[in-house]
């Protein structure tokens, strides 16, 4: 645990007692709803919670309320109302397991097994549809979920959905099937190094494993004889959008991206001045106990920089005006980098969930990416820019917040001169 994660926990309990978890992450719910939890669950959830040692008692308890009726309706035959209460349940036991940071805990098991047996049966109901991959990883394993439309396909475009920091493969069931196989593409969720079962099964991220176990997984999707090998995307929020940037300026396979909320900018504003709990979980993610250490191999060396220079396929960036963990400013600079065939999406007012705009962005990222699969965007020199206003209209051409009067912040102002 981190010197402020440790001192300031009392700051994180009087903010879920006042606030729930919009004290933490404004209109999150929003998100949350994309990630496949019920806005009542999510009521009850936090209606128990009144500090952080809360959390995992929080999420079992309502984790297994959802299951108990899954298993009701999958006893009666309802099979579509017992998968969906199954989903809604595994989410939830996922929830729970994440907010135990300690590989070991008999806990952490346990919960796992909840979320594995959910998941089982909602595959089983959704006629094998949903799938677990376990592959072989650099003396370990990593850990997804392949989603497939219904009926025969082949040679369908494929989308790689990468999870958050804080998020397991399981989060993108819902989404999945909303946006992804409902449109006969292949859809793969994953657990990168240091995330989910990976991570329990002790394998931890460094500077560079996460974008080569995305190689692995380009590996096995190119295998599938459901899978067009030449059109598979990846979609990622958050420190997803921040690994799939590195991956796509690494791996030439990967055909576009779409990367919202991506983490693009310095790390010292997601580690020493956001929330502790995101230092906290990637020190567990990364297996470190000393965080002068952390500082010294990670913090200081993880920033993209000119890295983007290296991409070469058609990237979508979306981004909230006030995201917590990257600097508008930074986000900017980064998209000035790229010299792919680009597109940035500026949400007024949004913080970094984007969880006023969640189900826009989640649906014109896998709009977006189909497209992108289908050989549009791919144009040299495609640069497209556009500040989305809360009130609903969009300024094109520009992604600056009209409040800036044309005057950018200074470091934004040096890379566009190019000094």
């Amino acid at each position: 645990m981190t010197i402020r994660s440790a001192g300031q926990s009392w700051a994180l309990d009087i903010a879920l007692a006042q606030g729930g978890f919009d004290a933490l992450h404004p209109e999150a719910v929003g998100t949350m709803e994309q990630l496949g939890h019920d806005h009542t669950d999510f009521a009850k959830v936090f209606a128990l919670v009144k500090s952080g040692a809360m959390l995992p008692k929080a999420w079992a308890t309502v984790a297994a309320q959802a299951e108990q009726r899954a298993a009701h309706h999958d006893r009666g035959g309802f099979a579509q109302t017992a998968a969906d209460l199954y989903l809604r349940a595994a989410v939830m036991w996922g929830r729970a397991q994440y907010s135990i940071f300690d590989a070991a805990d008999p806990r952490k098991a346990a919960m796992r097994e909840r979320t594995d047996h959910c998941v089982a049966r909602l595959g089983a109901l959704r006629d094998d549809r949903v799938r677990r991959v376990v592959l072989d990883f650099e003396g370990g394993s990593i850990h997804a979920l392949l989603h497939l439309p219904a009926g025969e396909v082949e040679n369908a475009p494929a989308v790689i959905l990468g999870p958050g920091m804080d998020m397991i493969k399981e989060d993108y069931i819902w989404a999945a099937e909303r946006y992804y196989t409902s449109r006969g593409m292949v859809a793969l969720s994953i657990e990168g190094p240091g995330q989910g079962e990976s991570r329990a099964g002790g394998l931890t991220v460094d500077l560079t494993n996460y974008e080569r176990a995305i190689g692995r997984y380009l590996d096995y999707l190119a295998g599938l004889p459901e899978v067009d090998a030449d059109r598979i995307g990846m979609f990622g929020i958050s420190m997803s959008g921040y690994w799939g940037s590195r991956a796509a300026a690494t791996d030439r396979r990967l055909a576009a991206l779409a990367a919202f909320e991506a983490v693009t900018g310095d790390f010292t504003t997601i580690f020493e001045r956001a929330q502790p709990t995101f230092k906290n979980n990637y020190m567990y993610m990364s297996g470190y106990t000393d965080e002068d250490a952390f500082d010294r191999d990670l913090t200081l060396q993880m920033p993209l920089g000119d890295l983007v220079a290296e991409i070469a396929c058609p990237v979508l960036y979306g981004i909230g005006e006030f995201d917590e963990l990257t600097d508008l400013g930074q986000a900017l600079a980064n998209f000035e980098k790229v010299r792919a065939p680009k597109e940035l999406r500026v949400y007024e007012d949004e913080f970094h969930p984007l969880g006023g705009v969640a189900a826009e962005a989640f649906r014109f990222g896998a709009e977006w990416l189909e497209r992108a699969l289908d050989g549009e965007f791919g144009t040299p020199g495609r640069d497209v820019r556009h500040y989305v206003h809360r009130d609903g209209r969009t300024t094109d051409h520009s992604a600056d917040p009209a409040w800036w009067l044309g005057a950018a912040p200074t470091h934004l102002a040096e890379v566009r001169r190019g000094a």
